[in-house]
C-alpha cells in the first residue's frame, strides 16, 4: 500500500510507503491521502494528522514516469490530474485538526508543497527542502499559492526560479519550517508534539485555525471584527467553560 495509516491516542499517521521510490507522488497516492483526510475530518477519534515518508526520504515529488507519460493527454486532462494534488493541498488547509509535517531526508517539488501545506512543519537537521521543477523544463505552479505567503517575494521567486536546494537550517529562517530537530531527536520530539495537540480542545483548534488562515483576505479592521466573533463564540463552547473551571479550581 503506498499510503499507511495509523490511529493511537487523537493521532492519525499517515506515511507514504513507496521508499523505492522515494516516495513519489503518483495518482494513487495522491488519491489515497485525499481520501484520508476527508476520513479523518469526520472522525471524532481523530484529532491531530501527522504526514511522514517511510525510508529515506519525506517524498521526491511527483512520479517522472506519470509525469513523462502526460505529455500525451489533453490540456484538460492534465488539468484535472494536477487539481487532484491540488485539492490535497485545500483540504489539508480546509480541515479543522491540525496537519503536521514530520520531514526527513528530502522534501522535493510537489512533496515541498505537500509540506508547506501543513499547519506544523517539523524537519529533522538534515532535511532538505526545494522547488526543482524549473530544471527538468517543469514549472512549481500550485505550490507558488503557498511558497509566495509563506516567504515572500524575494525568496519565493529565487528557489522556484533556480531550483536550489534549502538545508533544514535555511528553511527555518526563510519561514518554510516550524522547528529544526538534531535527527536523532526528530521521533520523541515530534511524538511530544503530536500529543500535546491531540490533548488540546478539538473546537479551540479548530477556531484557531479557522481563523488563521481566513485572516489572508481581510484587511486589518476586517481580521480584528472577525476575530472578535471568534472570541465571542469560544466562549460559549463547553471545552472553554471546563477549561476555566479547572484552572481557577487549582
Amino acid at each position: 500500500m503506498s499510503l499507511l495509516t495509523a490511529l493511537e491516542g487523537g493521532v492519525l499517521t499517515l506515511t507514504l510507503n513507496r521508499p523505492a521510490k522515494r516516495n513519489a507522488l503518483d495518482a494513487a497516492t495522491i488519491g489515497r491521502l485525499r481520501a484520508a483526510l476527508g476520513q479523518a475530518e469526520l472522525d471524532a477519534m481523530v484529532r491531530v494528522i501527522a504526514l511522514r515518508g517511510a525510508g529515506k526520504d519525506f517524498s521526491a515529488g511527483a512520479d517522472l514516469t506519470e509525469l513523462l507519460a502526460s505529455v500525451e493527454q489533453t490540456p484538460e486532462a492534465n488539468e484535472k490530474a494536477a487539481l487532484e494534488l491540488g485539492e490535497v493541498f485545500i483540504a489539508m488547509r480546509e480541515l479543522p485538526k491540525p496537519v503536521v509535517a514530520i520531514v526527513h531526508g528530502r522534501a522535493l517539488a510537489g512533496a515541498a508543497g505537500l509540506a508547506t501545506a501543513c499547519d506544523i512543519v517539523l524537519a529533522a537537521e538534515g532535511a532538505q527542502f526545494g522547488y526543482p521543477e524549473i530544471q527538468r523544463g517543469f514549472v512549481p505552479a500550485m505550490v507558488m499559492t503557498m511558497l509566495r505567503r509563506q516567504v515572500g517575494e524575494r525568496r519565493a521567486f529565487d528557489l522556484v526560479a533556480t531550483g536550489r536546494l534549502l538545508s533544514a537550517r535555511e528553511a527555518f529562517e526563510a519561514g518554510l519550517v516550524s522547528r529544526v530537530i538534531p535527527d536523532a531527536d526528530l521521533e520523541a520530539h515530534a511524538r511530544d508534539t503530536l500529543s500535546q495537540l491531540a490533548g488540546i480542545s478539538v473546537s479551540a483548534l479548530g477556531l484557531t485555525k479557522k481563523l488563521f488562515y481566513e485572516l489572508d483576505d481581510l484587511s486589518f479592521r476586517d481580521g480584528i471584527n472577525l476575530g472578535a466573533r471568534v472570541n465571542a463564540l469560544a466562549r460559549t463552547h463547553p471545552d472553554f467553560r471546563a477549561a476555566i473551571t479547572a484552572f481557577l479550581s487549582r
